[in-house]
C-alpha cells in the first residue's frame, strides 16, 4: 500500500510540474513571479524535482533548435560567409584609407591627394555595392539569380564565377552524396540500437499502463484477470520476464523520454536532399535513396541460421527491423516527400511477409517452452512498437496463435517427461499418514474427501498412491504455464479461457493418457500395481471438476457460459481404467497358464491319489490372495476379474483333457482330474469376491462338471436319450467333446485295465462302448451337416 501511495504521489508531482512549465512558457514575464514562488514555498523537496524537470525541458528545446538548424545547407552558408568576409575586408581597407587620407590631409593639405583618396573611397563603396548585388545570386531561386547575374555580368569576377559554378555544383553534389552514403552505411550498422531503444520505450509504456490499470482495479475492488496468479508478468528491457512492481532504476530520464530517432544525425540526408532539390535533381536523389533503402531492408530481414537457439538471436533480429522502420518513419515525416506513405507501406508489407515466414520456420525448431514463451513476448513488444509508429500488425498477432500451438506442443513434451518420472518413482501403495499435519498436507495438494477415512484414527492410509497428488499439482502447473502465453495477446477473457481448456484437454487426453497406457503395458507392472492404477485413475477422474473450478478462478469465465469448452479429460481416466482392467484379466490368465504348465498328471494311473493336485491348490491360493487385493476396486471390476479367471481356468482344464497329443486316459486319471475340478468348484462357491448372486461363479465350471459326471457315472443311456432336450442332465456336454474323450479311453492297449476286465467279464459292455461311439459319431456328423 505504501508503494502504491508513493507511486500516486510521484504521478501528482509530475503532472503539477508539467502544468507549471506550460504556465511559465505561455505567461507574460511579469506574472511568472507567483508561479516560481509556489515552487520555492513547497517544503517537500519539490524545488529539486522541478529543476530536474526544467533541465529536461531545456535539453528537449535545444534538440529541437538543433534539428531546425540541420535543415540549412552548410555548403552555401560557407559561400556566403566568404562573400561577407570580402565585404568586411573592403570596409577595413576603406577605414585604413580614410585614416591615411586624414593623416596626409592634416600634414600636407595636398589637393591632389585628397582627390585621389576620394576616388579610392568611391571605388571601394562601388565594390561593396556590387558585392552585395552578388549575394542574391547564390542564395535565392534560379529566376532571381538570372536577373542578378545580368546586373553584374560585365564584371570579370562574375565571369570567373560563371565558369566555376558548374564545377562547384558538381563537387558539392559529390560531397553531399558521399556524406549520404556514409550515413546509409552507418545507419545499417547501428539501426539495432535505434530499434532496441524504441522497443524498450514501448515496453515501458506497456508496463506503466499495466501498473495504472492494476491500480485502477485495486481502487475499484474488482477482481482482475489472472488474479489467481497474484501478479501479472511483463518484460525487462532485454526481454526477460519480471514483476511489474520492479523497475530499472538505472535508466535516466533521457532514455525514457527521448525518441529513438534522436540517436541518429539526419543532417546528411537533409543537406543532400536540399542540394539536389536546389540543383533541380531531387527526383534522382529520391530514386537513389529509396533503392538503397530497399536493398538494406532485404539485408535486415535475413535471419542468422542459428537464430532459433537463443532469445538473443531473435532480439537482435527484431531490433534491426524496428530500427529500420523507425528511421523510415522519421524520414517520412521530416523530409516532405523523400519517402511516401505508399513507399513505407510497400516496404512494411514485404517485410511482414518475410518476418512471418522466418518466424514460422525458426519457431518450429524450438523445443524449449521457455524459449518459445520469450519469443512470444518479443513478438508482442515488436508488434506494439511498430503499431505505435502507424504500421499494421494484425498478421503478427495472428501468427502468435501458430506460435501458441508450438508452445503448447513443447509444454506437452515437457510434461510427458514429468509424468513419466512421477510414474517411475511411485511405489503404487496407498499413502500412509501418521499425523494430522501429514493428512492436511496431502489434502492441500489434492481435493480428497472421504468421511469414513476422516473418522479413522491415526495412523491411517489414503486409498490413492503418491502419484495422484503429484499429477494433479502438475496439471495445475501446466495451466499456469499455458496461461503465461495468453498474456498481452489483446484477447478477451472468454478466448483465453477457451485456450486454457483446450490445451488442458490435450494434456489429459493425449499426454497423460499416453503415459498411462505405456505404464499399464510395462512388464514390471503387476496385478497389485494395476489395481492401484485403477484406484488412482478413479480419484483423478473425480478431481476433474476441481480443475474446472481452478480455470474459472483464473479467467473469471463460468463453465456455464455459452460456447465454453468443457474439460473432457474424464475419458482419459476411463480409457486408462479400462486398459488396466483388461491388463488385469490378461495377467491373471497368464499366471493361471503358468500354474497349469506345472501340472504333471499320470494319465494311465489305475486310481486317483485321493487328494487334489499340488499345482492346483497353489493356483487357488494365489487367486484367493489376489482377489483380497481387489477389495478397493469397484465391485464390477473385481467380479469381472474373478469370473474371467474362473472361465479361463475351466477352459484350460478342458483343453488339457482334449489335447490331441494325449492319446490315452485311464479312469483313475479321470477320477484324479475330478478331484481337482471339485477344488475349483469349492473355490468358486467360497465367494472370493463379494457381489455374485447364487451359484453364478460356479457356472464357469459347469461344462467340465457335466462331462466328468457323464464319464464317472457312465450314464450314456441317459445322455443319448435326453440329448437335445432343454431339461437334459448333460445339456452342456458336446457330442464331439464326449467322443474325443471316449476315444482316448477305448481299449487300444492292454494297459487299459478297466476295458480288459470288460473283455473278460462281459463282452457285451465292449459292444456297448462301440455302440456309444457310433451313436456319438452320428450325432457329431449330424451337427456338422
Amino acid at each position: 500500500l505504501e508503494a502504491v501511495m508513493a507511486e500516486n504521489e510521484m504521478l501528482e508531482y509530475i503532472t503539477e510540474h508539467e502544468r507549471i512549465l506550460q504556465e511559465i512558457e505561455s505567461t507574460d514575464t511579469a506574472c511568472v513571479g507567483p508561479t516560481l514562488r509556489s515552487i520555492y514555498d513547497d517544503q517537500s523537496n519539490a524545488h529539486k524535482r522541478f529543476m530536474e524537470k526544467l533541465d529536461v525541458r531545456i535539453r528537449n528545446h535545444d534538440r529541437e533548435i538543433e534539428k531546425m538548424c540541420n535543415f540549412h545547407h552548410q555548403g552555401f552558408v560557407d559561400a556566403i560567409t566568404e562573400l561577407l568576409k570580402v565585404r568586411t575586408d573592403a570596409e577595413k581597407l576603406m577605414v585604413r584609407h580614410n585614416k591615411t587620407l586624414l593623416k596626409k590631409w592634416f600634414s600636407t593639405f595636398s589637393t591632389e591627394e585628397v582627390i585621389r583618396c576620394r576616388i579610392q573611397q568611391r571605388n571601394m563603396a562601388t565594390t561593396v555595392e556590387k558585392l552585395q548585388l552578388c549575394i542574391p545570386g547564390v542564395t535565392v531561386n534560379t529566376f532571381t539569380q538570372y536577373f542578378t547575374l545580368l546586373l553584374v555580368s560585365h564584371y570579370r569576377f562574375c565571369q570567373i564565377m560563371g565558369e566555376n559554378l558548374p564545377h562547384l555544383r558538381k563537387e558539392i553534389k559529390e560531397i553531399s552524396m558521399s556524406d549520404l552514403k556514409d550515413f546509409l552505411e552507418s545507419i545499417r550498422k547501428h539501426s539495432d540500437k535505434v530499434g532496441e531503444t524504441a522497443m524498450r520505450q514501448a515496453q515501458q509504456r506497456r508496463t506503466f499502463n499495466s501498473a495504472v490499470a492494476k491500480q485502477h482495479n485495486i481502487g475499484h475492488s474488482t477482481k482482475p484477470l489472472y488474479s489467481v496468479i497474484g501478479h501479472s508478468l511483463s518484460h525487462t528491457p532485454n526481454g526477460m520476464l519480471i514483476n511489474d512492481d520492479t523497475a530499472d532504476e538505472d535508466e535516466t530520464d533521457d532514455e525514457v523520454m527521448n525518441p529513438p530517432q534522436d540517436l541518429v544525425d539526419f543532417s546528411p540526408v537533409y543537406r543532400c536532399l536540399h542540394i539536389y532539390a536546389v540543383l533541380g535533381d531531387r527526383e534522382t536523389f529520391e530514386n537513389y535513396y529509396r533503392k538503397q533503402r530497399k536493398k538494406q531492408a532485404r539485408l535486415v530481414l535475413q535471419p542468422q541460421a542459428s537464430m532459433h537457439e537463443t532469445v538473443e538471436g531473435y532480439r537482435r533480429y527484431f531490433n534491426q527491423i524496428v530500427g529500420f522502420f523507425v528511421v523510415e518513419d522519421h524520414i517520412l515525416h521530416a523530409t516532405q516527400g523523400l519517402v511516401t506513405r505508399a513507399f513505407t507501406s510497400e516496404l512494411w508489407n514485404m517485410a511482414l511477409s518475410k518476418i512471418i515466414a522466418v518466424l514460422r520456420t525458426h519457431s518450429s525448431y524450438c523445443d524449449d517452452p521457455d524459449l518459445v514463451l520469450e519469443l512470444k513476448n518479443l513478438i508482442v513488444i515488436f508488434a506494439d512498437t511498430l503499431q505505435d509508429y502507424g504500421f499494421t500488425v494484425n498478421r503478427l498477432f495472428d501468427l502468435l496463435f501458430e506460435v501458441r500451438d508450438q508452445y503448447n506442443e513443447t509444454l506437452l513434451k515437457k510434461w510427458a517427461v514429468v509424468f513419466r518420472e512421477i510414474f517411475e518413482l511411485d511405489n503404487y501403495s496407498p499413502i500412509p499418514v501418521d499425523t494430522e499435519e501429514e493428512y492436511n498436507l496431502v489434502v492441500s495438494r489434492f481435493p480428497f474427501h472421504d468421511t469414513d477415512i476422516e473418522k479413522q484414527d491415526f495412523p491411517k492410509k489414503l486409498p490413492m498412491s503418491q502419484s495422484v497428488p503429484q499429477i494433479y499439482t502438475q496439471v495445475k502447473e501446466f495451466i499456469y504455464a499455458s496461461l503465461k502465453f495468453s498474456e498481452s495477446l489483446h484477447r478477451s477473457s472468454t478466448e483465453i479461457d477457451d485456450m486454457l481448456r483446450k490445451s488442458t484437454n490435450l494434456l489429459l487426453t493425449r499426454t497423460l493418457n499416453s503415459c498411462l497406457q505405456n505404464l499399464i503395458k510395462k512388464p514390471h507392472i503387476g496385478l497389485t500395481e494395476l489395481v492401484q492404477i485403477i484406484i488412482n485413475t478413479t480419484h483423478l477422474e473425480q478431481a476433474c471438476k476441481y480443475l474446472e473450478e481452478f480455470i474459472t478462478n483464473i479467467t473469471n469465465v463460468s463453465p456455464e457460459t455459452v460456447h465454453t469448452t468443457r474439460l473432457y479429460g474424464l475419458s482419459t481416466f476411463k480409457d486408462a481404467r479400462h486398459s488396466a482392467e483388461g491388463e488385469i484379466y490378461t495377467k491373471l490368465n497368464q499366471k493361471i497358464d503358468e500354474f497349469i504348465q506345472l501340472a504333471d498328471y499320470e494319465w494311465g494311473m489305475s486310481e486317483s491319489d485321493g487328494r487334489a493336485s499340488g499345482y492346483l491348490m497353489d493356483l487357488i491360493n494365489f487367486l484367493r490372495s489376489t482377489f483380497q487385493v481387489f477389495t478397493h476396486l469397484p465391485g464390477k471390476v473385481a467380479q469381472t476379474a474373478c469370473m474371467s479367471a474362473c472361465k479361463h481356468l475351466a477352459t484350460s482344464l478342458m483343453q488339457m483333457l482334449l489335447d490331441t497329443e494325449l492319446k490315452q486316459i485311464s479312469m483313475g486319471a479321470i477320477q484324479q482330474f475330478n478331484l481337482d475340478v471339485i477344488q475349483c468348484e469349492l473355490f468358486a462357491s467360497s465367494e472370493p469376491v463379494p457381489g455374485f448372486q447364487g451359484d453364478t461363479l460356479q457356472l464357469a465350471f459347469i461344462d467340465l462338471r457335466q462331462l466328468l459326471d457323464l464319464f464317472m457315472v457312465w450314464d450314456w443311456s441317459t445322455y443319448l436319450a435326453d440329448y437335445g432336450q432343454p431339461t437334459s442332465k448333460y445339456l452342456r456336454v458336446n457330442p464331439a467333446t464326449a467322443l474325443a474323450l471316449l476315444e482316448k479311453m477305448k481299449d487300444t492297449s492292454k494297459k487299459n485295465n478297466i476295458f480288459s476286465q470288460f473283455r473278460k467279464n462281459d463282452r457285451d459292455k465292449q459292444k456297448l462302448i462301440e455302440t456309444v461311439v457310433k451313436q456319438l459319431r452320428t450325432l457329431v456328423n449330424g451337427m456338422s451337416s
